[in-house]
């Protein structure tokens, strides 16, 4: 199973807002020249993260786009599940019905399993620790743990 580009340039424009949270809200621009994204594509990407309730949009000048909750309290199968929609490995898992087998077949169990590891992997870590991991690979991103809401 493949993340779409789709999952990965949102995770990481989320990522890059989080980021530059103590800054203000991060304008479509920016954040497409930071992460080397066209422009075109992020506008596609921000109203379904918006529609998900992971970001907020702020009108005028200096305006742009802000986390709408804390870092700590957006999970990534939030973000994944907003832009990618269902992530089942096979349709069966989503839906056993599909598939008379389903019942009796091991590949179906495997497949589930599978299914279960993906989201208690993606269900377990938050935007505020996938922050962190960024500023222990790149030391020039002076941690100042502002990246939540809250400051925390």
């Amino acid at each position: 199973m493949r993340l779409s580009t789709k999952s990965r340039y949102g995770t990481r424009a989320m990522l890059d807002i989080a980021i530059n949270y103590e800054k203000g809200p991060v304008s479509v621009k920016s954040l497409a020249r930071r992460q080397d994204i066209s422009v075109k594509y992020m506008e596609q990407l921000i109203p379904l993260l918006k529609l998900a309730g992971l970001i907020m949009s702020v009108r005028g000048a200096g305006g742009g786009y802000t986390l709408s909750k804390d870092a700590d309290q957006i999970k990534l199968r939030d973000i994944i599940d907003a832009l990618e929609g269902s992530m089942f490995p096979v349709d069966c898992v989503d839906n056993p019905e599909t598939c008379d087998r389903a019942e009796k077949c091991v590949t179906h169990e495997l497949w589930k399993e599978i299914q279960d590891t993906i989201n208690n992997t993606l269900g377990s870590l938050t935007l505020a620790d996938m922050v962190k991991r960024q500023f222990k690979i790149n030391k020039n991103l002076a941690p100042k743990n502002n990246f939540c809401k809250t400051g925390t």
